[in-house]
């Protein structure tokens, strides 16, 4: 079965087109290929399948095997291949995700090919028990939470996956990433970004992904970040928040819904043997 090895801002995954063929045990063969000494590399594997309600649909599954609800630098890949396989038509398409539909804009290159895309990413959900936490309140803003011993100011986003901002040295992550992660107050576990104000509505983050542990970029925890910051009083919600990841750069509209503006890049294709 042939593959496509694609990724957003160095968050890369292994692509599947599912809308004709299907995959048997996609989590155990997540674990297999996202082994970058003896699989293909990656974060996890996307495929892309038909979709009654939608143009197509996403089913994303972390390197660990499990599934996520959703993945930001995938979906844009994702509507990527979908655009370039010819599964939609135009310039907009729109995801199947378990977290809801989400609605992507293409941008093209010199080559034609789609090279940027924006996605309405919806409503951020505040409330404690929507990430879920064990935090309580409509808006978890600067919460203290006390891991491996040191005390971190928290807010809490779900952007479709559950996210915990602290605003700190995004070096911090290499020490307490996995710690966040499987702490008590996240009963579904969480991802975590360490971020740090930098410029004029600039900041830079380093993020922990749950079940693949630190990544080149994350699509929803930019925005969970940038979201963060506005509600923190770092960034202006009336401009464009610019989100510096190791991958590059995200630009990420926050106002009653969060658009995200980013590239997808295709890298390689290949054939599986199974």
């Amino acid at each position: 079965m042939k593959f496509y090895k694609m990724h957003g801002l160095g968050n890369d995954y292994v692509y599947f087109d599912c809308m004709r063929e299907q995959i048997a045990e996609p989590e155990k063969l997540s674990v297999r290929l996202s082994d970058r000494h003896f699989g293909v590399g990656g974060d996890g594997i996307i495929l892309l399948c038909p979709s009654e309600i939608a143009d197509c649909k996403m089913r994303m599954f972390n390197a660990d095997g499990s599934e996520g609800r959703m993945c930001g630098n995938g979906v844009r890949c994702l509507g990527k291949l979908a655009r370039d396989l010819g599964y939609v038509k135009g310039d907009t398409c729109t995801v199947e995700t378990l977290s809801g539909i989400k609605r992507l804009e293409f941008f093209y290159g010199e080559d034609g090919a789609v090279c940027t895309v924006r996605v309405n990413m919806g409503a951020p959900l505040l409330a404690g028990a929507d990430i879920p936490s064990t935090f309580v309140g409509e808006r978890v803003v600067g919460q203290p939470l006390e891991i491996d011993g040191v005390s971190y100011a928290v807010t809490l986003v779900n952007m479709g996956n559950p996210h915990c901002v602290v605003f700190t040295d995004p070096a911090e992550v290499e020490k307490a990433g996995c710690s966040f992660e499987r702490n008590a107050a996240f009963p579904d576990r969480v991802n975590t970004e360490f971020v740090k104000v930098v410029g004029d509505n600039i900041i830079e983050m380093r993020v922990w992904e749950r079940g693949s542990g630190e990544t080149y970029a994350c699509g929803t925890g930019a925005c969970a970040a940038a979201v963060a910051a506005v509600l923190n009083g770092f960034c202006d919600a009336s401009r464009p928040v610019t989100v510096r990841l190791l991958g590059g750069e995200l630009q990420i509209e926050y106002s009653d819904v969060v658009y995200m503006t980013g590239g997808a890049t295709l890298v390689f294709t290949g054939e599986l043997i199974v």
